[in-house]
């Protein structure tokens, strides 16, 4: 079979990468309303912050047709995006004196487990999350701090998501990377077809 100079390329919306990010970009901005002075510069960092990251991964996708070179260095720039994203929710806790909750905190493997799709579904993940963690204060009355906060619970979310989304990038990465030494970009694919043409036998 001979090679197609064009190949199929797009179809972001199903990578899973894009569709955590683009959750990472919806949670955000219903994030920094809620908690975040809208008119500060932080507002609109973490929000471009988020939507850079899903922005760049579309347009990665459908500039790999003729550029596998760029695509790998917009999934990058999706990449780092995201972990400057990460980094702010990591100073809004800090900066409020909120726990960074654990990488084995049993909350991040629950918050993965329920699959959340829209905003809507973190959101009421969070609610649920809030009313336990009560319950679970309520009961050690000796320590009432330990029930959660709605910006706690809802900052940490969005850190588990975030991760979620930069290791399915890191991997994504790795393929791109690997796809690109053995094949190389659009040049190389031109070459391979002209060469392929001219060797076709004449009838």
């Amino acid at each position: 079979m001979s090679e197609s100079l064009i190949p199929p390329h797009g179809g972001y919306q199903n990578l899973k990468s894009f569709q955590v990010a683009q959750l990472c970009y919806d949670v955000t901005v219903r994030f920094c309303d809620r908690y975040i002075e809208k008119r500060s510069r932080t507002h609109d960092q973490m929000v471009q912050a988020a939507r850079s990251g899903a922005q760049n991964i579309a347009e990665g996708s459908e500039v790999s047709a003729t550029s596998k070179k760029m695509e790998l260095k917009l999934t990058q720039v999706a990449r780092a995006s995201l972990e400057e994203l990460r980094l702010d929710y990591e100073d809004f806790l800090r900066h409020r004196g909120l726990p960074l909750w654990a990488a084995q905190d049993p909350r991040r493997k629950a918050l993965v487990a329920r699959r959340c799709r829209t905003a809507d579904d973190v959101a009421a993940w969070v609610k649920e999350q809030h009313g336990r963690d009560g319950q679970a204060a309520s009961s050690i009355q000796s320590i009432p701090s330990m029930k959660s906060t709605y910006p706690e619970i809802a900052a940490n979310a969005a850190l588990v998501l975030l991760g979620v989304a930069c290791a399915l990038l890191d991997r994504q990465i790795q393929a791109q990377a690997a796809a690109f030494e053995k094949e190389g970009g659009f040049t190389e694919r031109l070459y391979r077809i002209r060469q392929q043409r001219r060797n076709r036998p004449r009838e």
